[in-house]
């Protein structure tokens, strides 16, 4: 009978060299860069960044005069918990953005912007344009739906006397059913009138349908034809926007999204800005 254990032997010492090579070549091998090992490694990490922009941002807030700590504050109790990191990187990097307090200028008319993130989007535009012609301020927060409106408004409206106040209230309204929303906004118009101000209503800009998010383009439209009723029933102007950004939303509006990129926000801003000085003219 032949034998196989000389070719057993060989086969053996063959895969034990191929063995001790691959160990080799792992032990001599350099280091690997340092990355998180697990989910608490990452969260450590984050809280470490997190503690230190507080820690840069707390230090910066207290170098400010009275007043701007005064509306430091009162961002931190109004932006939330998306918003208000947004703000404070911003702030620590010295970057301006759209809740920058607003030193005014006692000969020029004071203005407030109310709404959503698309009124945040365009408030540094209505700055730009407006430069020199008023002091353009805006409300504490991303003003959502008119349910936060009327918890809010006085919050928004301040101390402060105002000439002009633009604004909205409607994507974050798209499934509130339609007689609350008008009842809302009815409400809120009439508070707004109250402070003296010339009002201007901003309709809502489009948004696409979208089955995930429980939204439907219509759903605006339907908003939109509501808002204006409630407008002319009490004499407030109003800065069709929606009208004005539809023929341009396939260059001005991101894919699938409500929000608008840089061109869009600087149309929106100077409709906005016209708007207002009509108004105060």
């Amino acid at each position: 009978m032949r034998s196989y254990w000389p070719q057993l032997a060989i086969i053996t010492s063959r895969t034990s060299m191929t063995t001790l090579l691959i160990l080799t070549a792992l032990l001599t091998a350099p280091p690997a860069q340092a990355e998180p090992t697990n989910a608490a490694e990452e969260a450590a990490k984050k809280a470490a960044s997190d503690q230190l922009l507080e820690e840069q941002y707390t230090a910066l807030v207290k170098e400010l005069p009275a007043a701007q700590q005064v509306w430091e504050r009162t961002l931190q109790e109004n932006l939330g918990s998306f918003y208000l990191p947004i703000h404070k990187r911003q702030k620590v990097a010295g970057q301006s953005n759209a809740w920058d307090f607003v030193v005014d200028d006692p000969k020029l008319p004071r203005v407030l912007l109310i709404g959503d993130s698309v009124s945040r989007g365009y408030t540094q535009s209505v700055r730009k344009a407006l430069a020199g012609k008023a002091n353009v301020h805006r409300a504490p927060a991303n003003c959502g739906p008119t349910s936060l409106g009327m918890k809010k408004i006085d919050v928004w409206l301040g101390d402060g006397k105002w000439d002009v106040i633009h604004f909205n209230f409607g994507i974050h309204d798209r499934n509130t059913p339609l007689a609350e929303y008008c009842q809302r906004l009815e409400t809120l118009v009439e508070r707004m009138k109250a402070t003296g101000a010339k009002l201007i209503w901003a309709s809502t800009t489009p948004i696409p349908d979208d089955v995930a998010k429980k939204q439907t383009a219509a759903s605006i439209i339907e908003r939109n034809e509501a808002a204006a009723a409630i407008m002319a029933k009490h004499k407030v102007a109003v800065d069709d926007l929606f009208t004005a950004i539809t023929p341009h939303l396939a260059t001005m509006q991101n894919p699938n999204d409500v929000h608008f990129n840089a061109s869009g926000y600087e149309f929106l801003g100077q409709r906005v800005a016209d708007a207002i000085t009509e108004t105060l003219e």
